[in-house]
Protein backbone atom coordinates (compact mmCIF):
# COMPACT_ATOMS: atom_id res chain seq x y z
CA UNK A 1 0.00 0.00 0.00
CA UNK A 2 1.70 2.90 -0.68
CA UNK A 3 1.74 5.48 1.79
CA UNK A 4 0.85 9.40 0.95
CA UNK A 5 3.63 12.13 1.32
CA UNK A 6 1.44 14.95 3.41
CA UNK A 7 0.84 13.03 5.74
CA UNK A 8 4.64 12.47 6.13
CA UNK A 9 5.36 15.60 5.47
CA UNK A 10 2.88 17.28 8.18
CA UNK A 11 4.45 15.02 10.77
CA UNK A 12 7.96 16.23 10.18
CA UNK A 13 6.93 19.70 10.50
CA UNK A 14 5.35 18.81 13.79
CA UNK A 15 8.39 16.51 15.02
CA UNK A 16 10.68 19.51 14.11
CA UNK A 17 8.62 22.16 15.96
CA UNK A 18 7.96 20.02 19.16
CA UNK A 19 11.52 18.68 19.50
CA UNK A 20 12.60 22.91 19.55
CA UNK A 21 10.46 23.50 22.02
CA UNK A 22 11.85 20.94 24.17
CA UNK A 23 14.90 22.62 23.52
CA UNK A 24 13.95 25.53 24.04
CA UNK A 25 12.18 24.81 27.18
CA UNK A 26 9.01 25.39 26.17
CA UNK A 27 7.98 21.84 26.97
CA UNK A 28 9.81 20.99 30.12
CA UNK A 29 10.61 17.56 31.68
CA UNK A 30 7.26 16.23 33.32
CA UNK A 31 4.79 18.03 30.86
CA UNK A 32 1.90 15.91 30.08
CA UNK A 33 -0.29 16.32 26.91
CA UNK A 34 -2.82 14.37 24.42
CA UNK A 35 -2.40 13.98 21.00
CA UNK A 36 -5.63 16.05 20.64
CA UNK A 37 -4.09 18.80 22.91
CA UNK A 38 -1.13 18.83 20.45
CA UNK A 39 -3.48 18.66 17.11
CA UNK A 40 -5.36 21.30 18.23
CA UNK A 41 -2.51 23.66 18.92
CA UNK A 42 -0.71 22.71 16.30
CA UNK A 43 -3.68 22.65 13.59
CA UNK A 44 -3.16 19.21 12.46
CA UNK A 45 -5.33 15.76 12.62
CA UNK A 46 -4.08 13.12 15.29
CA UNK A 47 -2.24 11.03 12.61
CA UNK A 48 0.85 13.05 11.65
CA UNK A 49 0.50 14.13 15.78
CA UNK A 50 1.27 10.53 16.81
CA UNK A 51 3.73 10.00 13.67
CA UNK A 52 5.79 13.04 15.24
CA UNK A 53 5.54 11.83 19.17
CA UNK A 54 6.36 7.86 18.25
CA UNK A 55 9.75 9.67 16.55
CA UNK A 56 10.41 11.48 19.45
CA UNK A 57 10.04 8.73 21.56
CA UNK A 58 12.79 6.26 19.69
CA UNK A 59 15.46 8.92 20.12
CA UNK A 60 14.37 9.34 23.99
CA UNK A 61 12.36 13.13 24.48
CA UNK A 62 9.34 11.53 25.19
CA UNK A 63 7.20 8.58 27.04
CA UNK A 64 3.47 7.24 26.54
CA UNK A 65 1.84 7.36 29.38
CA UNK A 66 -0.79 4.83 30.47
CA UNK A 67 -4.19 5.70 30.30
CA UNK A 68 -2.73 9.84 30.55
CA UNK A 69 -1.20 10.14 26.98
CA UNK A 70 2.21 11.58 26.40
CA UNK A 71 4.87 13.11 28.76
CA UNK A 72 8.40 14.93 28.31
CA UNK A 73 11.12 12.52 29.93
CA UNK A 74 12.43 13.64 32.79
CA UNK A 75 15.96 14.41 33.70
CA UNK A 76 17.60 11.05 33.74
CA UNK A 77 21.12 13.03 35.44
CA UNK A 78 22.79 8.96 36.24
CA UNK A 79 22.45 8.66 31.97
CA UNK A 80 23.50 12.37 31.05
CA UNK A 81 26.51 11.43 33.53
CA UNK A 82 27.55 8.58 30.74
CA UNK A 83 26.79 10.52 27.87
CA UNK A 84 29.35 13.27 29.21
CA UNK A 85 32.07 10.50 30.14
CA UNK A 86 31.76 9.14 26.31
CA UNK A 87 31.99 12.71 25.10
CA UNK A 88 34.96 13.30 26.95
CA UNK A 89 36.59 9.69 25.49
CA UNK A 90 35.67 10.61 21.91
CA UNK A 91 37.01 14.44 22.25
CA UNK A 92 40.12 13.75 24.43
CA UNK A 93 40.88 11.26 21.17
CA UNK A 94 39.87 13.92 18.36
CA UNK A 95 42.64 16.37 20.08
CA UNK A 96 44.98 13.27 19.94
CA UNK A 97 44.78 12.99 16.45
CA UNK A 98 44.89 16.84 16.11
CA UNK A 99 47.72 17.34 18.39
CA UNK A 100 49.30 14.31 15.79
CA UNK A 101 49.44 16.24 12.49
CA UNK A 102 52.73 17.92 11.08
CA UNK A 103 53.05 20.89 12.32
CA UNK A 104 52.87 22.09 8.77
CA UNK A 105 49.34 21.53 8.34
CA UNK A 106 46.94 24.02 9.47
CA UNK A 107 43.32 22.33 9.08
CA UNK A 108 41.07 25.26 7.43
CA UNK A 109 38.32 24.18 10.31
CA UNK A 110 40.63 24.63 13.36
CA UNK A 111 41.56 28.41 11.93
CA UNK A 112 37.79 28.90 11.41
CA UNK A 113 37.35 28.10 15.03
CA UNK A 114 40.29 30.50 15.93
CA UNK A 115 38.90 33.29 13.78
CA UNK A 116 35.60 32.99 15.76
CA UNK A 117 36.58 32.21 19.78
CA UNK A 118 40.16 34.12 19.23
CA UNK A 119 40.07 36.83 16.49
CA UNK A 120 36.31 38.18 16.50
CA UNK A 121 35.06 39.83 19.41
CA UNK A 122 32.30 37.83 21.40
CA UNK A 123 28.73 37.07 20.76
CA UNK A 124 26.44 38.73 23.63
CA UNK A 125 23.88 36.41 23.38
CA UNK A 126 24.51 33.48 25.29
CA UNK A 127 21.93 31.16 23.18
CA UNK A 128 24.16 32.20 19.90
CA UNK A 129 26.92 30.85 22.04
CA UNK A 130 25.17 27.99 22.87
CA UNK A 131 24.75 27.20 19.04
CA UNK A 132 28.56 27.81 18.52
CA UNK A 133 29.85 25.26 21.45
CA UNK A 134 28.45 22.76 19.90
CA UNK A 135 30.05 23.25 16.85
CA UNK A 136 33.52 23.95 18.30
CA UNK A 137 32.95 20.40 19.37
CA UNK A 138 31.57 19.03 16.63
CA UNK A 139 34.11 20.49 14.33
CA UNK A 140 37.35 19.14 16.69
CA UNK A 141 35.72 15.88 16.11
CA UNK A 142 34.79 16.18 12.42
CA UNK A 143 38.22 17.46 11.69
CA UNK A 144 40.65 14.44 13.55
CA UNK A 145 38.94 12.34 10.65
CA UNK A 146 36.75 9.68 11.79
CA UNK A 147 33.42 9.56 10.47
CA UNK A 148 32.44 7.13 12.86
CA UNK A 149 33.44 8.91 15.87
CA UNK A 150 31.95 12.10 14.18
CA UNK A 151 28.85 10.46 14.17
CA UNK A 152 28.08 8.72 17.74
CA UNK A 153 29.64 12.45 19.09
CA UNK A 154 26.78 13.96 17.06
CA UNK A 155 24.51 11.52 18.63
CA UNK A 156 25.64 12.81 22.20
CA UNK A 157 25.74 15.99 21.17
CA UNK A 158 22.25 16.35 20.66
CA UNK A 159 20.98 14.11 23.99
CA UNK A 160 22.62 16.31 25.88
CA UNK A 161 21.32 19.50 24.18
CA UNK A 162 18.33 20.48 26.67
CA UNK A 163 20.72 21.01 29.69
CA UNK A 164 23.41 21.70 28.27
CA UNK A 165 21.99 25.46 26.93
CA UNK A 166 21.20 26.15 30.77
CA UNK A 167 25.18 26.32 31.24
CA UNK A 168 25.16 29.55 28.31
CA UNK A 169 21.79 31.04 30.34
CA UNK A 170 24.37 32.43 33.31
CA UNK A 171 26.89 34.94 32.09
CA UNK A 172 30.06 33.85 33.86
CA UNK A 173 29.66 30.63 32.11
CA UNK A 174 29.73 32.65 28.70
CA UNK A 175 32.87 34.12 29.32
CA UNK A 176 35.01 30.98 30.31
CA UNK A 177 33.83 29.27 27.35
CA UNK A 178 35.26 31.51 24.89
CA UNK A 179 38.56 31.86 27.12
CA UNK A 180 38.53 28.02 27.50
CA UNK A 181 38.29 27.26 23.99
CA UNK A 182 40.55 29.70 22.76
CA UNK A 183 42.94 27.99 25.14
CA UNK A 184 42.17 25.04 24.07
CA UNK A 185 42.59 25.60 20.36
CA UNK A 186 46.44 27.44 20.84
CA UNK A 187 47.46 24.35 22.50
CA UNK A 188 46.33 22.02 19.31
CA UNK A 189 47.33 24.76 17.08
CA UNK A 190 50.95 24.67 19.36
CA UNK A 191 51.05 20.83 19.27
CA UNK A 192 50.90 20.28 22.96
CA UNK A 193 49.26 17.52 23.33
CA UNK A 194 48.69 17.29 27.28
CA UNK A 195 48.40 20.97 27.67
CA UNK A 196 44.99 20.31 25.18
CA UNK A 197 43.71 17.69 26.74
CA UNK A 198 43.98 18.89 30.02
CA UNK A 199 42.42 21.94 29.06
CA UNK A 200 39.68 20.62 27.24
CA UNK A 201 39.14 18.02 30.15
CA UNK A 202 38.39 20.83 32.75
CA UNK A 203 36.31 22.65 29.91
CA UNK A 204 33.99 19.66 29.38
CA UNK A 205 34.11 18.88 33.17
CA UNK A 206 33.13 22.89 34.57
CA UNK A 207 29.52 22.14 31.83
CA UNK A 208 29.62 18.61 33.56
CA UNK A 209 29.34 20.23 36.54
CA UNK A 210 26.86 22.70 36.09
CA UNK A 211 24.26 19.75 35.08
CA UNK A 212 24.38 17.79 37.81
CA UNK A 213 22.85 21.20 39.61
CA UNK A 214 20.15 21.13 37.22
CA UNK A 215 16.62 21.35 38.51
CA UNK A 216 12.91 21.78 37.38
CA UNK A 217 12.91 24.90 39.17
CA UNK A 218 15.88 26.12 36.97
CA UNK A 219 14.04 24.59 34.22
CA UNK A 220 10.92 26.49 34.83
CA UNK A 221 13.09 29.56 35.45
CA UNK A 222 14.39 28.93 31.59
CA UNK A 223 10.74 28.74 30.52
CA UNK A 224 9.89 32.03 31.91
CA UNK A 225 12.91 33.68 30.50
CA UNK A 226 14.05 34.70 34.33
CA UNK A 227 18.03 32.82 35.12
CA UNK A 228 19.84 33.53 38.87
Amino acid sequence: MQISKKPEGIAERIYRQLKQEIFDFQLLPGDRFSENDIARRLDASRTPVRQALYALEQEGYVEVQPRSGWQIKTVDFDYLESLYDLRIVLELEAVKRLCALPSEVKPLPLQMLKHFWIDSPPLPDGGEVASHDEAFHMTLVDAAGNPEMARVHRDITEKIRIVRRLDFTQRPRVSATYHEHGQILLAILDRQLQEAQSRLHDHIAASQKEVRQITLHMLQQAKRGVFP
